[in-house]
């Protein structure tokens, strides 16, 4: 490494070990909230998503009790804000469109009780053009929901066909026009390449129709086929690699033409767009709070004794570590919630989440806020990351940006230092797989094409 060993790495290449692990600055980390919608009309054979078919005897009561479930698991994550503002929210799926408005007016209302919204949030919602053709898009805007992402795969009736998507090409042109003149400034629209049989006019013609009904950001990623989906079970022909590889380059030329700037590894943002802010959150290794069955969070623990009050540290009497108090100790940590919906929801005639949704939990006396977390959807993960891991995770992440990051974050975000990776840094500059550089950790354009290459060495 020709011009960094005196500035940034040392010759030593130490073994990892928690004494290492420095108290983060967590102020300093953006923190964002990812919501989890489970339900969908029909599971499509390529997805390996947390989603769920609608049941055939479903009622309104159902949202009902999965909102009061939502508020419950944000109150009980309240503390790990450890006094942040949320920055962005995003909201997936399933179909988070299907979530009836009156829900997500009612949802919202109480979240900005629970939690600081920053003044310029950045508030997500993936949608199903099936599931919009009526859809309340002024309303959404009301809510506080101003960006949309529009699962459009393709605008072949064929291609959607063959991907079981529940919407034709006139009800994806039609989504994205609608939510355009609506007022909705950003609408990310997701496409898919390298579909069964797909040749290279028709992928670049869905990335055209994209951009001419009114995209702002375009996902454009190949299909790849995931275990325990349809399509792995009974695999369909796909392109091959020659041919996967023309289309890429060519969608990729197209892309560029048309004004879109690739930041990440599959998004694309347009002239009047910026780059979606909670997944550059996520891509950073920033902090991230899940509610929703079958969501996943991390969260970046530091001072415990700074700035908290009695009633939000107090733990409740109870057998399941999980249930005590999430802030015991400093560290980076990884959590998930029960896949199921119904595993996830909680009904409890005897308490009035409703209620619980109108206060401030450090308001609430100690034995109310004890019901609380009694009752909140359970944590099934809450695990620290070892410093071993903290490494290829951060790694995992922020190399899908083409931009890269200042190699100060590393530090920054993993609490660990730069002479732990001297030895892997230096042998992939010598590959010509990062830059040669004092201040960015930032892929070549060779190292954007062998990822995995570069994350191998730090596994």
């Amino acid at each position: 490494m020709s011009n960094t060993q005196s500035a940034h790495f040392s010759s030593s290449n130490r073994p990892f070990n928690d004494s290492m692990v420095s108290v983060w600055d967590v102020k300093a980390i953006p923190l964002a909230l990812y919501i989890h919608i489970p339900w969908c009309v029909k599971k499509c054979p390529y997805c390996d998503f947390n989603s769920h078919e609608l049941p055939e005897d479903s009622q309104l009561s159902m949202y009902d009790e999965y909102v009061d479930a939502l508020l419950l698991d944000a109150r009980l994550q309240q503390s790990l804000t450890q006094e942040r503002e949320i920055s962005s929210i995003f909201i997936g799926g399933g179909t988070p469109s299907l979530l009836p408005i009156a829900q997500y007016q009612r949802l919202f209302s109480g979240l900005r009780r629970i939690f600081s919204f920053a003044e310029d949030i950045e508030v997500t919602m993936e949608a199903n053009p099936g599931t919009l053709e009526h859809a309340p898009f002024a309303e959404y805007l009301k809510v506080g929901i101003n960006r949309l992402s529009i699962g459009v795969q393709s605008f072949a009736a064929d291609k959607l066909k063959t991907l079981g998507r529940i919407h034709d090409p006139a009800q994806a042109l039609s989504a994205i026009r609608a939510a355009r003149t609506a007022g909705f400034e950003r609408v990310n629209v997701d496409l898919m390449h390298g579909l069964p049989q797909q040749m290279m006019d028709e992928a670049l013609t869905d990335i055209r129709m994209a951009h001419e009904a009114g995209a702002t950001h375009i996902s454009w990623y190949q299909l790849t086929i995931e275990p325990n989906t349809v399509f792995y079970r009974s695999q369909p022909i796909l392109p091959d690699e020659d041919n996967l590889a023309d289309i890429e380059q060519a969608g990729q030329a197209l892309l560029e033409d048309l004004g879109y700037s690739n930041y990440e590894v599959s998004a694309w943002v347009g002239t009047s767009d910026k780059p979606c802010r909670h997944n550059i959150n996520y891509w950073q290794f920033g902090d991230y709070l899940a509610i929703g069955a079958g969501a996943h969070g991390k969260v970046t623990v530091g001072d415990i004794g700074s700035n908290l009050t009695e009633s939000r540290l107090r733990p409740v009497e109870t057998d399941d570590r999980l249930e005590n108090n999430l802030l015991e100790a400093s560290g980076i940590y990884r959590f998930s919630k029960s896949r199921l919906p119904k595993d996830y929801m909680v009904k409890n005639d005897e308490f009035d989440s409703h209620d619980t949704a109108n206060v401030e939990a450090k308001d609430l006396p100690v034995t109310e806020y004890s019901s609380i977390q009694q009752l909140a959807p359970k944590m099934v993960g809450w695990q620290k990351i070892a410093s071993d891991e903290l490494v290829s995770e951060f790694m995992l992440n922020v190399l899908r940006l083409h931009g890269g990051v200042e190699w100060s974050l590393f530090e920054a975000r993993t609490g660990l230092s730069y002479d732990d990776i001297d030895v892997q840094v230096k042998k992939l500059i010598a590959q010509g797989l990062l830059i040669d550089s004092t201040e960015q950790l930032q892929p070549t354009a060779l190292g954007q094409r062998y990822l995995n290459q570069i994350l191998r060495e730090f596994l």
